[in-house]
């Protein structure tokens, strides 16, 4: 059942990132074809003002079909040297809207981040955490290494602050020293009633892509935060706060990958992304309907700023070479060739399919380890 709603959530993003290409090529009078929640074989589909509008059986995409998205292949087939196409097509209208089209779909995956943020902001909710006093991971498991125990770190001190930001429980600790890894941190620990100064170097988790410190937390003490709602236009103002910070980590997140991090744990198929966005609908159903609305808003408005992000990257196929191309021939006032367009699309495919198959494999050890786990 928590994949069916998984699923549900994943379809409803994905729609209201291809609502975004169809709304601004509306806008510019470029006429859309086709509008598609799902891929493959076509369930039901009704035609309205020239659009054929569609439910296709698998719920793991969807699509906007835009008159004249493969006229470089009716160019190439020509041997034109240049792209021809009507007004109210793809190609045929100017560089700077079809930038504007192929923005358009990652933006509104920023908008819905955005706009979730700030529904939980304007909500309010409650969270649970323990305190801010630690344990050196290394006493509990002789195998493990600890940075803040090399640092001078002990058992029983209060971390107040990380990087001269304040911190009030365990999960800000992790919160902080998660998104700094193989980096310097700068912690303030309360010992014996003394503010005492340490430098620590975290460790980059290869499996899953954090920082670490090698510390516990001291689960004796369980503490209750009550976030209290905001108002209209302080919970706008922090929502879109949220969404920069959050791309912004996301995009640090990125950058990790390149520092030996496992692809497998870190890039998801659409089956375990469903199982995940499941997953916290069912831990949180135990702690009310109100838990389920702001823990399911908040995880979707992540998994919306990794596609913001993931869909600008320059890859041929993705948005972001849609956009990068259409600047070129914009700003540079160049036609790109249509062989440009047909070799480049080629590499496109070839670097979707290695994400496909790594998240793919990931999904497949995921699961696995899943039903081990269960028996």
């Amino acid at each position: 059942m928590r994949i069916v709603i998984g699923l549900i959530c994943l379809c409803f993003l994905i729609f209201f990132h291809e609502l975004g290409h169809f709304l601004v090529a509306k806008l510019f009078k470029i006429k859309v074809e086709s509008f598609s929640i799902g891929m493959g074989p076509i369930l039901f589909h009704k035609t309205i003002k020239g659009t054929d509008y569609r439910i296709s059986l698998f719920p793991f995409g969807g699509y906007c079909g835009i008159k004249g998205e493969k006229d470089f292949q009716e160019a190439l087939k020509n041997n034109y040297s240049k792209i021809e196409g009507e007004k109210d097509s793809m190609y045929g209208c100017h560089p700077f809207k079809r930038a504007a089209i192929g923005f358009a779909g990652p933006f509104f995956n920023f908008l819905f981040a955005f706009f979730a943020f700030t529904v939980i902001l304007l909500t309010g909710y409650t969270t649970y955490s323990y305190s801010n006093k630690i344990i050196i991971a290394s006493e509990l498991d002789s195998s493990i290494q600890s940075q803040a125990g090399k640092a001078g770190l002990k058992t029983g001190d209060e971390i107040i602050k990380i990087n001269n930001k304040k911190i009030e429980d365990f999960s800000d600790i992790i919160f902080e020293i998660s998104k700094r890894p193989d980096e310097d941190i700068e912690i303030s620990v309360l010992r014996d009633k003394e503010i005492i100064e340490f430098s620590v170097h975290s460790v980059l988790d290869k499996t899953s892509g954090t920082g670490k410190i090698g510390i516990s937390a001291d689960t004796t003490t369980l503490l209750k935060k009550e976030i209290k709602s905001k108002n209209f236009f302080l919970a706008i103002k922090d929502g879109f706060l949220e969404s920069l910070n959050m791309t912004f980590l996301t995009l640090k997140g990125i950058f990790t990958l390149f520092k030996g991090v496992d692809l497998k744990n870190q890039v998801s198929g659409p089956a375990r992304v469903a199982d995940m966005i499941g997953e916290v609908v069912s831990e949180s159903a135990t702690q009310g309907k109100k838990a389920v609305f702001i823990n399911l808003l908040n995880f979707m408005a992540l998994i919306s700023i990794s596609l913001f992000l993931m869909n600008l990257l320059p890859i041929p196929v993705l948005d972001g070479a849609l956009i990068l191309f259409a600047l070129i021939e914009g700003i540079f006032r160049i036609r790109l060739h249509p062989k440009f367009y047909y070799y480049i699309q080629f590499i496109g495919i070839f670097i979707i399919i290695i994400i496909f198959i790594i998240g793919v494999s990931g999904d497949f050890i995921y699961f696995k380890n899943l039903i081990r786990g269960s028996k």
